[in-house]
């Protein structure tokens, strides 16, 4: 539905998915510095899950790990943040999949350029491994990155209506 046919701006909603995730992010990560040692896993699924402590100086799911790429990370991000904010702004005075997608990559990419700039890394604690492959360990931050990059994606492959003649 668009603002023209609600007469309403959802914009602060999509602001709000945002901070939501922000929040979830930072919640998650201090309980998990709370309950558990550096290094530290607990299963939850065995040989498939664990909860897991680790510190992720590298990009996400830890590329670039062990160089130097903070200052890096913290310009590409804000850089980020700031594209998907003046996009939001553009499209989210109504719901749509991409304006959901955008809140939930704004709110991954201000959680976790939280941590790296106060912390100069990033707490990681989802650990999943299928098979003998281990995916890299990763947070609420990460994952709605990816769940709105996802959602992009979908939303350019799903086909169009086609304009009236």
């Amino acid at each position: 539905m668009s603002r023209s046919e609600s007469g309403r701006d959802y914009r602060p909603l999509m602001l709000l998915i945002a901070v939501v995730i922000v929040a979830l992010d930072r919640w998650s990560k201090l309980a998990v510095e709370a309950h558990l040692r550096l290094g530290q896993r607990i299963p939850v699924i065995p040989r498939v899950f664990w909860i897991s402590h680790v510190l992720n100086t590298g990009a996400a799911f830890s590329l670039f790990e062990g160089m130097n790429v903070r200052n890096i990370l913290v310009g590409f991000s804000i850089v980020a943040a700031i594209v998907v904010i003046v996009v939001l702004w553009r499209i989210g005075r109504a719901v749509s999949v991409t304006s959901i997608a955008l809140a939930l990559i704004l709110g991954g990419a201000v959680g976790n350029l939280y941590d790296r700039v106060k912390f100069s890394y990033v707490v990681d604690f989802l650990e999943v491994h299928i098979g003998s492959y281990h995916w890299p360990d990763f947070n609420v931050a990460d994952s709605a990155i990816v769940v709105g990059a996802c959602l992009l994606l979908l939303e350019m492959l799903r086909p169009q209506p086609k304009a009236s003649e």
